[in-house]
């Protein structure tokens, strides 16, 4: 029995949804097969665990009141000479007499709180506008195409500029606080993920099953919503991972030019290491502590996200 040419497109998009739909579970089921086997996966989902779970619990374990001078006399009468670690100051003191083990704690909670809420920021916003820039130059025509276009040459001019100098005027712009590096941060990861997600959407449209959805009839939006959008959504997800790591890098650098809170009591290892500068001669474990805690963290972010780049890259799958 022969079929009609309407009866021939939906099976065809049946089978091709079918297809996509099987391949792209496949593609997610083998790149968390090779997650688990990569020592670079582990290795970065460790070190981020560990602090993660540092960050939640850091306030009860705290030995010491991070903001407490306890020990100011001792730092007096040793004439602002570091004290090292001992049994009561696992990490030592700082200049005020502070304990560095509890304002280590506590400054984690800190600086996975700027991370995650400044590559939010960065993520919805470019989400947003690299989802419509990608919708209307898959499928908006000739209108569609030159938005898109006007779009993109904005977040090229953003690209442009150096992360930290964007950053740096963003921040001058809105003044000095914790807040202000989040959101300075965050408008520095903007046009990186807006042009990712764009990119992989424009992929995605000249697929087997976009045609075919637009053979059927079926609306624009749905297509989009549907099916062009969620398959174009794992670099995205990749990149967020990576720039967790650039987040409290820039923060910290931020932090460090004098941008960040303005309550040096306040524990934030970026704060903590810029505070840390006026006592380097004297007191040079005051700077290695945070630096050493940002590099890590930054490390477990960066192995993870490049462990999940190459675990969804179809060019390495065997």
């Amino acid at each position: 029995m022969s079929l009609t040419k309407t009866e021939k497109i939906e099976r065809l998009a049946q089978l091709t949804a079918q297809h996509e739909t099987t391949s792209g579970a496949s593609l997610w089921r083998e790149a968390f097969r090779r997650l688990k086997a990569s020592k670079m996966a582990i290795i970065g989902a460790g070190i981020i665990a560990v602090f993660v779970v540092l960050a939640v619990i850091g306030p009860w374990i705290a030995p010491h009141s991070p903001t407490a001078q306890t020990w100011r006399g001792e730092v007096l009468v040793n004439q602002g000479k570091f004290v090292g670690p001992r049994a009561e100051n696992w990490l030592g003191l700082d200049h005020l007499g502070r304990d560095m083990f509890s304002r280590m704690l506590i400054g984690a909670r800190q600086t996975l709180l700027v991370g995650v809420v400044s590559t939010l920021i960065g993520l919805t916003v470019g989400f947003l506008i690299g989802g419509f820039s990608g919708a209307a130059a898959t499928l908006g025509g000739a209108t569609g195409k030159r938005i898109d276009s006007v779009i993109m040459r904005v977040t090229d001019m953003l690209l442009a500029l150096p992360s930290l100098l964007l950053a740096v005027s963003v921040a001058a712009v809105l003044g000095q606080s914790l807040t202000t590096v989040m959101i300075a941060v965050g408008v520095v990861q903007v046009p990186i993920f807006a042009r990712l997600l764009r990119g992989s959407m424009l992929a995605q449209g000249g697929t087997d099953y976009v045609l075919a959805a637009r053979a059927l009839g079926v609306r624009r939006k749905r297509i989009v919503v549907t099916q062009i959008l969620p398959n174009s959504l794992s670099p995205v997800i990749v990149q967020a991972t990576l720039s967790l790591a650039t987040a409290i890098i820039e923060a910290a650098a931020l932090s460090y030019l004098g941008l960040g809170n303005p309550d040096p009591s306040v524990p934030e290892w970026g704060v903590m290491l810029a505070r840390a500068q006026d006592f380097f001669d004297n007191a040079p474990m005051m700077a290695v502590y945070p630096a050493v805690g940002i590099i890590i963290t930054a490390l477990g972010f960066t192995l993870l996200g490049e462990a999940m780049r190459e675990a969804l890259d179809p060019k390495l799958r065997g």
